[in-house]
């Protein structure tokens, strides 16, 4: 909802020129930006529930303090035009309209002649005008032709009692039998003729203040004529309120009785005598210039005000206890600084900013006085009694003033700038202090303070010689005129502090963000504070009433503590009736309290401030499942929808600070034990299942306890799908699933077991094979044949060399073929010794160069054995040897990747030129040993995911000028390491 706008109204009497006690009423302004149908209001009524009902030209909205409902004909009223509201004791709210048709509203719906055939009937054109009840609780309406209608709640029936026309008095009459619906009658004659024995006053005969005489007014019908009011029985009538006699000239359109207060309604204006069935004569004038329709109390002792275009206007019960002063009633400003009330004289002292005093007497009259202002804002922050005579001083920004009254205007006595405090002695020694000096006594020299390095706030008088500083920096204690010292103090005192207050050899310390301290010959006693539920730890101002209790201006409202015992005992906010919670003074006479606010003046009984403590009542608005909204009635019932959300819309009818409601709910099928506190007031279960459930809700408004629960049963059915017969099978289903899925894991399990085998058996075959075709007979003959005829030559020793590097080569190999993977260092050893080998054999025809890139040298990197050696072979056997001359053979190694780059280059005859000199029996041999080299890579690649390469290149016919031989690329999965 929109803010809502507070209006502070000034109360005048208008009897005998004189005015009332100066005070004012907060009132509440609802329009249709708070959601209210129509600026123009006819009526309000208050159902049995506590809702308040209000009829507009354009619907009828039904308030619970915080919302506004509104309905129309598309909600199953007659007619939009609402002119006249009847709530009866079943509920029910009956709603009149032009068309004569009538419908209300009862179990959360509206009610008419299109969907109950109770309410049909032939209206003949006219409108219901009156509404009363029965005995038996049955309603009878009278219409505009005089005709009597009655509604049983099976029929409507016109013409009850016969054609024959009635009147209103027909039924007032009866009124042992018939109980109107409304409390005030406005008629344009007074006369009965069906009852002449009725005795008509103009004027009362007796006093009406008398207490009898009230008891009947509250319990039988008044009849409004022009601008008197009467007290209607059977056997007279007897005016007791003239408007004339009170100063009202214009007519009287709608009146209430709040106890023993009176409310006047007329088209200009709203009046209200506060205490008039006790003699009280001072009427005050309220909403000028408003066409008041229709005026409202209801049970909790709110008012109600209706408009004719502005609205409706609320007055909470509470602030009736309350007095307000601000710029709108006689003050200068709304911004308070500071109060007195004198007990000497009861005049009331009133400081603002710019220095200005406002002076209030017993009458209400306020005189203003304006001090000097030059110097900056000079606002009146303290006002103290003199001891003696009426004296009181005024102290401000600019200086310290003395006023009494008959002075003309304050008089100056210390001229000083950035005054902070001052204090007074029992005996009437007066001590200020700026921010940097103390004037220790009227007419003496201030002593300068600026040694003391902080900024002075506050001082507080023990006797005429020793006092206490507060500082920004903590606390200081003075003697005479000498300088004041600081105080050995506890650590948490030393920080900026902002009053005191010395009552009963006890040092109040109010900080600025602390709380208050109790100091006791300089030890601190107590501390209070938010953790003892104090409203705020910045302490503004400290007051002590003088008996036995200190209250405390916060910014957050008042704090009060017993004095005596040292407990807290209340807090007071504008949530009780304060016009602001930023609190700048207090004040006391007797039993009255006097708070200065940022927002204006506040008085009221300190002991009598009311509490609303009735639970609010709760109710249910509305239920939502899936798409569809459905009413809030106590039991719900519904098919299990997948995905639909429940949600459940709930209220209650608080009109004192709906803002503040507090709710808890409790579902019984809810796995969280307890009560859940929330504020909002929709409770969702986005995935409710299936199930019967209990949903309680309870609410409570600003301090009264907890209402009784509304109870809602809550029944979800289930799906076909959801039944035990279904779940069954859709268990078996689920096994039977869960065999095939294990069936077919573990086939592919075995059958993932068989392919490993075989490729672990295909790897050893070509493991094999390549051992066969990497030291074949050829290889081992020729290198026999060298030993024989090294030995012929006589060379034994080269001959013995050649053999233990043989046996050794032979012993790498064969430990090799049985590992996956070995050291790229542990290769290039084995290929080595191998190409010394081939060296010898064919007579040192050829020379060999390992190059290894720097990236190689930073890492571990492992390969698949015996890769490299066919390579070599086929370019030394085929490559090299066919040449005439020398011949030079290049094995480079370099990463890419995760692959390992190896070049064989040699300068031989050539790839294609070996091939047309091979034999068939060599080309088969060389054949197979590239296409076993090419399978083991694609065995590799299904096992690590890298893919192994195999390229020939004879650079003659490719392009690397005329530079013959052949160069083979190689690119084997490997496994590196840091």
């Amino acid at each position: 909802m929109q803010a809502i706008r507070y209006i502070i109204l000034l109360v005048i009497c208008l009897v005998h020129s004189r005015f009332a006690e100066a005070q004012g009423l907060v009132i509440r302004n609802y329009n249709v930006k708070d959601g209210l149908a129509n600026a123009t209001v006819y009526g309000a009524v208050q159902d049995t529930e506590g809702f308040i009902w209000f009829a507009t030209p354009t619907g009828v909205s039904k308030f619970d303090g915080k919302r506004f409902r509104n309905y129309t004909k598309k909600d199953g009223l007659t007619d939009n035009d609402v002119i006249k509201l009847a709530a009866d004791s079943r509920g029910r709210v009956w709603f009149f309209t032009n068309n004569g048709m009538p419908s209300y509203y009862g179990q959360h719906v509206v009610h008419n002649e299109d969907n109950d055939t109770s309410l049909r009937f032939n209206s003949r054109s006219q409108y219901m005008q009156y509404a009363f009840e029965d005995r038996a609780r049955i309603p009878w309406f009278l219409n505009t032709a005089g005709r009597i209608i009655q509604y049983n709640g099976r029929e409507t029936i016109y013409d009850k009692l016969g054609a024959k026309p009635s009147d209103l008095f027909w039924f007032l009459s009866n009124d042992t039998i018939f109980r109107p619906l409304q409390q005030a009658f406005q008629l344009q004659s007074l006369k009965d003729n069906n009852n002449p024995g009725q005795k008509i006053f103009l004027t009362a005969p007796f006093s009406i203040m008398d207490g009898d005489f009230a008891g009947r007014v509250r319990e039988h019908p008044v009849i409004i004529h022009d601008n008197v009011l009467y007290s209607y029985t059977r056997k007279d009538i007897i005016p007791f309120f003239r408007g004339q006699d009170w100063g009202i000239t214009e007519g009287i359109s709608s009146m209430c009785i709040d106890g023993s207060n009176l409310w006047i309604g007329t088209p200009r204006s709203l009046y209200y005598v506060r205490d008039f069935f006790r003699g009280e004569t001072k009427l005050s004038k309220l909403l000028d210039n408003h066409y008041i329709t229709s005026i409202l109390n209801d049970r909790d002792g709110n008012i109600w005000i209706t408009t004719f275009g502005d609205g409706v206007y609320h007055i909470p019960f509470k602030h009736f206890y309350f007095s307000y002063l601000d710029n709108t009633n006689g003050l200068y400003s709304h911004s308070v600084y500071s109060v007195f009330r004198d007990k000497r004289n009861s005049l009331l002292y009133i400081g603002e900013n710019a220095g200005m005093l406002n002076l209030m007497d017993m009458n209400g009259r306020i005189t203003r006085y304006s001090l000097d202002s030059s110097g900056g804002r000079n606002s009146v922050f303290s006002i103290r009694a003199l001891p003696k005579g009426q004296e009181v001083l005024i102290g401000t920004d600019n200086g310290v003033y003395r006023f009494a009254p008959g002075y003309k205007k304050p008089v100056q006595e210390v001229d000083m700038r950035t005054v902070k405090d001052m204090g007074i002695t029992p005996s009437g020694k007066v001590r200020v202090v700026t921010r940097n000096q103390l004037l220790n006594g009227i007419g003496t020299v201030p002593l300068d303070l600026s040694s003391l390095e902080t900024q002075v706030t506050s001082i507080s008088n023990i006797n005429d010689s020793a006092y206490y500083l507060g500082t920004s920096s903590g606390l200081y204690f003075g003697v005479g005129d000498g300088m004041p010292q600081p105080v050995h103090q506890d650590p948490r005192l030393r920080q900026g502090i902002k009053d005191m207050r010395w009552i009963d050899s006890l040092l109040w310390v109010g900080t600025s963000d602390q709380g208050i301290f109790v100091l006791k010959n300089n030890k601190i006693i107590r501390h209070f504070s938010t953790r003892d539920d104090m409203l705020s730890d910045i302490c503004q101002q400290l007051y002590f009433d003088g008996t036995d209790r200190v209250y405390v201006a916060t910014n957050r409202g008042v704090s009060v503590i017993d004095a005596r015992r040292l407990v807290m005992l209340r807090n007071i906010t504008s949530n009780d009736g304060l016009m602001s919670d930023d609190i700048r003074g207090l004040s006391h006479s007797q039993d009255t309290l006097f708070i200065a606010t940022s927002n204006g003046l506040c008085y009221f009984s300190r002991d009598h401030i009311p509490v609303d403590t009735v639970p609010p009542t709760v109710y249910l608005n509305a239920i939502r499942y899936g798409d569809s909204t459905f009413l809030a009635l106590p039991y719900f019932q519904h098919l299990y929808e997948r995905g639909g959300a429940f949600e459940v819309e709930f209220g209650a009818i608080a009109y004192d600070l709906p803002e503040l409601v507090e709710y808890q709910y409790n579902f019984s099928n809810d796995t969280s034990s307890g009560w859940v506190t929330t504020m909002s007031n929709i409770i969702p279960y986005p995935r409710l299942q299936p199930g019967d459930y209990k949903l309680l809700i309870r609410a409570r408004k600003y301090k009264s306890g907890w209402s009784q629960p509304v109870s809602l049963t809550i029944s979800i059915l289930p799906q076909w799908y959801q039944q035990w017969w279904a779940r069954g099978i859709l268990v078996l289903l689920g096994l039977m699933a869960i065999v095939l899925v294990l069936r077919y894991i573990v086939g592919r399990i075995k059958g993932g077991e068989r392919r490993k085998t075989e490729y672990n058996r295909r790897i050893a075959e070509l493991e094999a094979k390549a051992l066969t075709n990497q030291m074949n007979p050829h290889f081992i003959f020729n290198s026999l044949n060298s030993v024989q005829h090294l030995i012929l030559e006589k060379e034994e020793k080269q001959a013995l060399n050649f053999l233990a590097d043989f046996a050794t080569l032979m012993r790498q190999m064969l430990n090799n073929s049985r590992k996956s993977f070995i050291s790229l260092e542990d290769e290039i050893a084995f290929l080595a010794r191998y190409l010394e080998l081939e060296k010898i054999r064919f007579a040192n025809s050829f020379v060999y160069r390992f190059e290894q890139s720097e990236e190689l040298k930073e890492y571990t990197v492992y390969i698949p054995p015996m890769l490299i050696q066919p390579i070599l072979e086929n370019a030394i056997k085929h490559g090299l040897a066919p040449k005439n001359g020398s011949g030079h053979l290049l094995v480079k190694l370099e990463l890419r990747g995760d692959l390992l780059l190896c070049a064989v280059d040699d300068d031989g005859i050539g790839w294609e030129h070996a091939n047309n000199i091979k034999s068939g029996k060599l080309a088969k041999h060389e054949s197979t040993a590239l296409s076993v080299i090419k399978e083991r890579l694609q065995i590799i690649k299904s096992f690590n995911g890298s893919v192994g390469k195999l390229e020939i290149i004879d650079k003659f016919k490719s392009g690397f000028g005329n530079k013959e031989g052949t160069l083979v690329e190689i690119q084997i999965p490997i496994v590196k390491m840091l």
